[in-house]
């Protein structure tokens, strides 16, 4: 019998903060994509040619998140648990933490502009790590958690565009960083669920930036994309520039509301709504649309009483829902700043973007000078061909973050807090009563 077992009671209820490492890692390492449409959990090692391998692999229907938040604990521990047990069976190999996708809390990008002042000596690897600090500061005055903090920019004085001052002598040290964060509260939930599966967030990795780091080429992360992962819960975009990521946003409408909105208007269960979509869903009319017709129960009615309908009744419900979608999406590029010559290549991925159509209706929406590509992850050595659908580009991303891409020239983690934060006050407790 195989000893290795995971304990079913839930452990004591407190959050599990991120680590920050940088690198590839070493020895057999777990990730975990937790979606609102199902969960995935790989356990993966890096190979010596930097390659990930995938030793044991494990999803489940995803139940307790909504727009990628926990809103149930005690359901979405279950079908993490089941996740995990899975992967954790197939590698002989026991988990205590993993890289984790950040799609709750409404992540934000920021661009934190910092002068520090060095006072005539050589810029050293703790003025660095302080000017980091005083951006995740900055960002928890305003009652958000940072997960990401990525210098863009350093200047030396008068000097700007230095990649990497360490060792330069200067009064003042400027930089411009780019930070994503979160709302506090919906990481702390994350957190109490994952600590309850016996699990430490080792890593947060927001989802579109892991979508993106699965689907795009290198040279679109060096040209310019935006890596736009349509969800069941929300779409999300990452925008990346020089092969790092410049900007994130993200909308609360997904696949979950195209599949609400054929239940309504077809007044049909939820489930058959889902295969629907799944088996019919279009945004593109074609002619014999009009003349073939579905089969589709009725709420609450006998099994014998199915309405028919035309299939363009279907186009016709989904396409106002992902028009509405890209809209959104184009305000939100057009708010970022970047330029326009930056955002002319857009790859779609997640399980929305596998609907006909989707492609040449997000083209007419975002630019006649946009070039839409669909974009599905990179093959990983160990996972089934089920397992290479867009649907699994957050979870294909997380490998490629632990192999070491997408992190920043200078990969440092912050210097502790400057504040007594949420957290201090945690551990504080914590230590009162053991």
């Amino acid at each position: 019998m195989n000893e290795l077992t995971r304990h079913h009671a839930p452990a004591q209820d407190l959050p599990a903060r991120p680590r920050r490492h940088g690198g590839a890692r070493s020895g057999p390492f777990g990730v975990l994509d937790i979606g609102s449409s199902k969960v995935v959990c790989l356990i993966a090692r890096i190979e010596g040619d930097g390659v990930p391998r995938a030793l044991g692999f494990g999803w489940q229907k995803s139940r307790g998140v909504k727009a990628g938040s926990i809103v149930d604990m005690e359901a979405a521990e279950q079908c993490i648990r089941a996740a995990v047990a899975s992967a954790e069976q197939m590698a002989d190999h026991l988990l205590e933490g993993a890289i984790v996708t950040l799609a709750c809390g409404q992540p934000e990008s920021r661009v934190r502009n910092i002068l520090w002042h060095v006072g005539g000596r050589a810029v050293t690897e703790a003025d660095l790590r302080a000017i980091l600090a005083e951006g995740v500061r900055r960002t928890a005055a305003d009652g958000r958690e940072s997960v990401h903090a990525f210098p863009l920019s350093f200047g030396v004085d008068a000097t700007g565009g230095v990649e990497d001052p360490r060792g330069m002598v200067c009064d003042n040290l400027s930089a411009r960083l780019h930070v994503v964060d979160a709302a506090t509260h919906a990481l702390s939930n994350l957190g109490h669920t994952l600590h309850r599966c016996e699990l430490e967030a080792d890593e947060l990795v927001s989802a579109p930036f892991a979508a993106g780091l699965a689907t795009l080429v290198e040279d679109e992360m060096q040209m310019g994309a935006v890596a736009i992962e349509m969800g069941a819960g929300a779409t999300s975009l990452a925008c990346f520039v020089e092969g790092q990521l410049a900007h994130t946003a993200q909308i609360p409408v997904g696949g979950w509301q195209v599949t609400n909105d054929l239940a309504r208007l077809l007044s049909t269960p939820i489930a058959h709504a889902e295969r629907v979509k799944t088996m019919h869903g279009s945004v593109l009319e074609a002619g014999e649309d009009r003349v073939e017709m579905l089969a589709v129960p009725q709420v609450g009615e006998e099994d014998d009483q199915i309405a028919r309908i035309p299939r363009e009744m279907v186009v016709r419900i989904i396409r106002p829902r992902l028009e509405e979608t890209f809209e959104l999406l184009r305000d939100r590029l057009d708010g970022s700043g970047l330029p326009a010559e930056l955002r002319r290549r857009v790859v779609l991925t997640g399980g929305a973007s596998q609907l006909i159509g989707v492609r040449e209706l997000a083209a007419r929406i975002l630019g006649r000078e946009v070039t839409v590509r669909l974009g599905r992850p990179r093959l990983v050595r160990g996972l089934p061909e089920t397992a290479a659908g867009p649907g699994f580009a957050g979870a294909v991303g997380l490998l490629a973050w632990a192999a070491g891409e997408g992190r920043p020239l200078l990969d440092l983690a912050p210097a502790p807090p400057l504040r007594d934060g949420w957290m201090g006050r945690l551990m504080r407790w914590v230590k009162e009563r053991m």
